[in-house]
């Protein structure tokens, strides 16, 4: 379902993803993410070589699996559980091992140490529950073309603005930080629209720009979601032109009151006051 009372067709991805762009103005194409027991048929494997293992043998295709976010906007692949592997909390929040299998990790313990998240943070940290053999990635707009499957989440990356506008549609939005990929989980497991300020670590990993936020869509919800970030849009688009004409009196009265001020003539063109003249007194 679509969220409209209609089933999805093999179109109806693409137009959800073409109205979002419309109504939202992300800063990159909507990313799909579709979690599945088995790899999709007919999509490619992602195929960048695995790194080198880490001391605690930590190893990925990528540093952490929100880079997979990025690659993703422009094309379709699918992901192992060990192409997630470089990252922990990637790892423990994508559902691909527990909490048990990854708090030994090096890299965990390099975050505990340095304060940027506490022991007892993780037991609260959103998980996806049921185990994924595979997780999909690729632009919304490709879904049908590539899975034939409904995605579990839709990614995309905002401005601010966009944020704001995106906060007007749903009152209350609920607004995360670190670790960043949580709230793909968050967003699949509670059927929750969440988003994220971002965390320094995803950053650093994937190269995000300062100037982005994020947020995971649950894909069910994507054509209501659609409706009410447009209806949000359109009062702003009101409200922005009201304010246009409202500021025209200012720029106006400026002026007028420019046009209506005497000019003083240059201080050397005053006329000097009269003095009295050399040995006159004063009444």
């Amino acid at each position: 379902m679509d969220g409209r009372g209609g089933p999805l067709t093999a179109n109806s991805w693409s137009r959800l993803a073409e109205e979002l762009v419309s109504v939202l103005r992300p800063s990159a194409p909507p990313v799909a993410i579709t979690f599945s027991t088995v790899p999709p048929e007919g999509v490619d494997p992602f195929d960048a070589p695995m790194s080198a293992p880490a001391s605690d043998g930590r190893s990925g295709r990528v540093p952490a699996g929100c880079v997979f976010w990025m690659k993703a906007v422009g094309r379709t692949f699918t992901t192992s559980p060990e192409d997630h592997g470089n990252c922990s909390v990637g790892v423990l929040t994508h559902g691909l091992a527990d909490l048990g299998e990854v708090a030994a990790n090096d890299d965990v313990a390099a975050l505990v140490a340095s304060g940027w998240v506490t022991e007892d943070m993780f037991p609260a940290i959103p998980v996806v529950k049921e185990r994924p053999g595979a997780i999909t990635y690729g632009p919304l707009a490709d879904v049908d073309a590539s899975t034939g499957t409904a995605p579990d989440v839709v990614l995309v990356r905002l401005s601010p603005a966009s944020l704001m506008v995106l906060g007007e549609a749903i009152p209350g939005l609920r607004i995360e930080g670190k670790p960043h990929c949580h709230i793909v989980a968050a967003a699949k497991e509670e059927g929750e629209v969440v988003a994220s300020v971002g965390c320094a670590l995803s950053r650093a990993r994937t190269g995000m720009p300062d100037g982005e936020v994020s947020c995971a869509i649950p894909a069910h919800l994507l054509g209501d979601l659609v409706d009410e970030v447009r209806s949000a849009a359109e009062a702003d688009r009101t409200a922005v032109a009201w304010a246009a004409q409202d500021g025209l009196r200012f720029s106006e009265g400026t002026a007028a009151a420019g046009r209506q001020s005497p000019t003083r003539a240059p201080a050397a063109e005053q006329p000097a006051a009269e003095q009295p003249a050399v040995g006159q007194g004063t009444a």
